[in-house]
């Protein structure tokens, strides 16, 4: 068990409402992340709070120069207004470094050199994300002469839950579901899970409204917050977007780059698929107008509480 580990706990009611987008800048925007920056950005307003903009560009080999510009224009074209200046993970590796280093101390992160073949070898149990739950080789220690490629977040067998606003009650138990979890890549890079604890905590996220395809993440991130001590914040996982497959609408399954042009079109869509009930008159009116009629309107109890809904790839 974690030695660290602080009873569960949740942003504190008093605090004001911080929530975030935060997009890789791995390609253009599409559909399934305009639902995800619409749905935060209502909420966040709709509770009177602040909304943040995050670029999660620490996998410094998936980024796609220029990206990252294009988002931010693409954000702006179709009327969002965040508050604050823009967080680069990219420019924060000293503080997942102090991180990393206060939890090896702590005795629950340690350095692993298995590689992934080296895994396959010992283990065939699935993970729940995909990949393979890692068996716990280096747990006690690297052999002599070994040299460390990763650095493990160590976990135990013990039930994690937390209640999702949208998803419901949501169990894992991380020994089983996936082990050992990476906190630095063996090419030196931090890993996701811990640069979006870190950050979130560094920027005071009490509300998380993204894209179920990472609930499975969040057990895991909750962990990582008890073992650093920090609070953890309230969890909404949205529907996600899929293709006529069944495919989620990303960057991978070619979800084609939304267009300013179609900006007011594209937010009626994102409403009408987030269970808000657009009217017809809605799909003439200007971007201004779209997110007139969406403050005055949001309700929160109307998104759909499924994981995934299929959509088309354009608006009509």
């Amino acid at each position: 068990m974690c030695n660290k580990i602080q009873p569960p706990a949740s942003a504190p009611e008093t605090l004001r409402y911080r929530g975030r987008f935060a997009p890789s800048p791995t390609g253009a925007l599409h559909f399934g992340s305009l639902i995800a920056a619409v749905a935060s950005y209502l909420d966040a307003r709709a509770h009177g709070g602040e909304w943040l903009v995050r670029m999660e560009d620490v996998d410094a080999e998936r980024n796609v120069p220029g990206a990252a510009d294009d988002i931010l224009c693409t954000l702006d074209a179709f009327g969002f207004a965040w508050d604050g200046e823009v967080l680069w993970q990219s420019r924060r590796d000293d503080a997942y470094a102090a991180a990393l280093a206060e939890l090896t101390a702590a005795g629950v992160a340690y350095p692993c050199a298995c590689s992934r073949k080296e895994i396959a070898a010992r283990t065939t149990r699935p993970a729940i994300d995909g990949g393979l739950v890692y068996p716990g080789t280096c747990r006690s220690g690297l052999a002599p002469g070994v040299a460390p490629r990763a650095w493990r977040l160590r976990v135990d067998n013990v039930p994690l839950a937390f209640v999702d606003r949208l998803q419901g009650e949501v169990v894992q138990q991380l020994e089983d579901d996936v082990g050992d979890f990476v906190l630095r890549r063996a090419d030196g890079l931090f890993a996701y899970q811990l640069a979006v604890v870190v950050d979130d905590r560094f920027q005071g996220i009490t509300d998380v409204v993204r894209g179920a395809d990472l609930l499975a993440s969040t057990p895991r991130q909750i962990w990582l917050q008890r073992c650093l001590g920090y609070p953890t914040p309230r969890y909404a996982h949205l529907p996600v977007a899929t293709n006529v497959a069944g495919e989620k609408w990303s960057k991978q399954t070619l979800a084609p780059a939304l267009e300013s042009g179609m900006a007011a079109a594209e937010l009626v869509r994102a409403l009408a698929f987030l269970g808000q009930p657009v009217p017809s008159e809605l799909g003439r009116a200007t971007v201004a107008e779209v997110w007139d009629w969406a403050f005055a309107h949001w309700s929160f109890a109307a998104i759909p509480r499924q994981a995934a809904i299929s959509a088309p790839a354009t608006a009509a």
